[in-house]
């Protein structure tokens, strides 16, 4: 972030929370069950909530995605070929559409005013929130959420290619090991303002 960042206006600002949702972090969530853990997002609930309500205290929206697995019509997940490889013990149910695996977990649950459900890695790819925002004023988004490198820079590059001020909250984000979540903020300097989350709740006005 530049030495003297411009001044955050609340009103027109949302927070978009990436994915922070039982399957993901619960300890018997989907991931969990899985034997995929990581330990800096388990972290995020706690820190991004205190954005959220210093946010919202000021006037802002919190926005949240859910990634979604739709079943097909015997039930089971429709997951991408790349996830399935990836992911290979995600089942039937796993973030289903309704389910409590696919729902923010409970630290964030009551702060958020928009959710989208969310089938790829950017929250703008085939979901409403890109309406939602410019129908509610607003031109700047802080991004924050799981993984850095993934869910979350896809979001900013789509914010940034949609002509809103894009943030991004250092620690507010985490990946499957430090070197990923590094290198992928260096990345996004060149499309976002880089800063933390209680640099950002300093800049709101």
């Amino acid at each position: 972030m530049s030495a003297h960042p411009m001044p955050v206006v609340a009103r027109n600002t949302a927070l978009v929370i990436i994915d922070l949702q039982n399957d993901f972090l619960h300890p018997e969530g989907a991931y969990a069950r899985g034997g995929d853990s990581n330990p800096p997002a388990l972290l995020l609930p706690a820190r991004v909530a205190e954005v959220a309500r210093a946010l919202k205290a000021a006037g802002g929206m919190v926005a949240a995605s859910q990634f979604t697995l739709w079943p097909d019509p015997t039930g089971e997940p429709m997951v991408s070929p790349h996830l399935r490889a990836l992911r290979p013990y995600l089942k039937k149910g796993d973030f289903a559409p309704g389910s409590w695996g696919q729902e923010n977990v409970d630290e964030l649950e009551e702060l958020v005013d928009l959710v989208v459900c969310k089938v790829a890695y950017s929250a703008f790819f085939h979901t409403q929130l890109d309406w939602v925002l410019r129908r509610g004023g607003i031109d700047t988004v802080a991004v924050c959420g799981i993984v850095t490198n993934g869910g979350v820079a896809s979001t900013v590059r789509d914010a940034h290619m949609r002509d809103y001020r894009t943030l991004v909250l250092d620690d507010g984000c985490a990946a499957f090991g430090v070197e990923r979540h590094e290198v992928s903020l260096a990345d996004m300097r060149n499309v976002a303002e880089v800063t933390d989350c209680a640099g950002f709740v300093q800049l709101l006005e």
